[in-house]
């Protein structure tokens, strides 16, 4: 077996959950690969010194071979471990390090408990849809590299305090101009991130939608819409700098006024290991603590 390990920041507390993980994997056999970044973090800790595994740096270096990749962190961990998995295939298991942990399922005090069940198969594969970015005019290199999200895509103002314009369109069919801050386009997943916060609905995962949320919109009629994502979106910036910003999880580019965004379902998806008995409406429950009302 073959899998592959990714984490960003890393604090001294975890060491005992990574330290079990490496014993147990190096117990059995399992060629462990890590990202060369966090590599180099692990290995300033005294405990990880002698840290004797090949590394990895992009992601042609994640062949279709690799059974598992394991993220240790938050949900952000797993958004930037995305541009590694691109349309491999290759599960992620989330081990949750962080504060909330939607994406990022396994809590690292029970992870140890369950990694036998984790390499034998015994939980399931759930697929997560993402978006599709094209541009008319294509000059940043990163853009072409990583143009998918798995949580949303975020169009802003940049360098201006006054509101921007988006004209949008709907498989070529004209919907509205939202004058606002900016807009989310955001997958099934990404309804419980930045949509949610800007008053934006909450999509389970196997629905096949899109959610637009207007970012502080100017428009009292303007309000979140959920689509299908079968469609196509064109969007039009207008701004009074010649620039604006463009997200797409956690990257952050800028892109001329000029440039106008298409925007579909992409063409893979990511897949996340879950327990059979870890639903998303248990998730939604523990998370924004929906059973802390006493009547409950």
């Amino acid at each position: 077996m073959k899998i592959a390990l990714y984490g960003q920041k890393f604090g001294k507390q975890n060491i005992p959950y990574i330290s079990q993980f490496i014993n147990y994997v190096s117990n059995h056999s399992i060629d462990i690969y890590i990202e060369k970044s966090f590599f180099n973090i692990l290995s300033s800790f005294e405990e990880f010194k002698n840290l004797n595994f090949p590394i990895f740096s992009n992601y042609k270096e994640l062949t279709k071979d690799f059974n598992l990749m394991f993220t240790f962190g938050g949900d952000g961990t797993i958004l930037s471990a995305i541009p590694f998995i691109r349309d491999s295939g290759i599960p992620i298991v989330g081990v949750n390090t962080g504060n909330l942990g939607f994406l990022a399922t396994f809590n690292k005090d029970v992870f140890i408990k369950k990694i036998d069940k984790i390499f034998h198969e015994k939980f399931y594969l759930i697929p997560r849809s993402l978006l599709w970015l094209e541009t008319s005019i294509m000059y940043d290199e990163d853009l072409s590299f990583f143009n998918f999200a798995l949580n949303e895509v975020v169009i802003l103002r940049k360098e201006t305090v006054s509101m921007i314009t988006i004209d949008t369109y709907i498989d070529d069919e004209f919907l509205t101009s939202y004058w606002s801050d900016g807009l989310i386009i955001s997958t099934p997943t990404g309804s419980t991130g930045y949509s949610l916060s800007c008053g934006g609905p909450i999509i389970t995962p196997e629905n096949n939608n899109f959610v637009l949320t207007p970012i502080s919109p100017h428009n009292l009629f303007s309000r979140p819409l959920i689509i299908s994502d079968h469609h196509r979106l064109h969007i039009k910036v207008h701004s009074r700098v010649k620039y604006y910003s463009l997200s797409m999880d956690t990257r952050l580019i800028s892109l001329e006024k000029k440039n106008e965004l298409y925007i579909k379902k992409a063409p893979f998806y990511i897949y996340l290991l879950q327990e059979g008995n870890h639903t998303y409406y248990k998730t939604l429950r523990e998370k924004l603590l929906w059973g802390m009302d006493q009547r409950n």
